[in-house]
């Protein structure tokens, strides 16, 4: 194939999924600008192995790619950082908490996405992008397992255990239950 018909098939093919890739990107890095980074070298890495797709669902392929470009990136830009695939036992100690002087029901949508968001971003990364995939990408199982390079059981598994995090994020704070106090008995009434 020539490099027209590539660049004709990679528009064809993993172009429409340009905002999957960033969305992932996005997720993974924490970090918009750094996200178009690793999305515009994910991109040229795509290109460059265009001939080799065997598919007609180029979405799954260009994500993998996406991935491993964010772990490659994340690794030489911030090497302090570690890379957990685990839940950490203090994942959720601080999520956002929202407060705006605008009308209430908007001010309340915008706490409940600042929420949301926050409780995705604490999740450690292997949940999130598996969360991230499924959830906001809506991609099935075995194209996450493909993407994730791992077994579809633990793509199951890191799902289930992100949502357990994220009800747990999202739950209202308990508050402690109201009991009825008796009065104390007056003088010269009977017990």
């Amino acid at each position: 194939m020539g490099d027209d018909d590539n660049w004709r098939r990679f528009e064809q093919l993993a172009m429409p999924h340009l905002d999957a890739a960033y969305n992932l990107a996005l997720w993974i890095t924490r970090n918009a600008d750094d996200a178009q980074d690793v999305v515009q070298d994910a991109l040229m890495r795509a290109m460059r192995y265009m001939a080799s797709l065997r598919l007609e669902n180029a979405r799954p392929w260009l994500l993998q790619i996406v991935r491993h470009t964010c772990y490659t990136w994340l690794k030489e830009n911030r090497p302090q950082e570690k890379v957990l695939l685990d839940d950490p036992e203090d994942a959720w100690r601080d999520l956002a908490d929202a407060s705006s002087a605008e009308p209430p029901a908007i001010a309340i949508r915008k706490a409940e996405r600042e929420q949301i968001n926050a409780a995705i971003a604490a999740l450690p990364v292997g949940y999130r992008e598996v969360f991230v995939l499924r959830e906001l990408e809506e991609l099935p199982y075995h194209d996450i397992a493909r993407i994730a390079e791992v077994p579809i059981g633990t793509v199951m598994s890191r799902l289930s255990r992100a949502r357990g995090l994220m009800r747990a994020a999202l739950a209202p704070i308990a508050r402690p239950a109201l009991r009825t106090v008796p009065r104390p008995a007056q003088a010269g009434s009977k017990p």
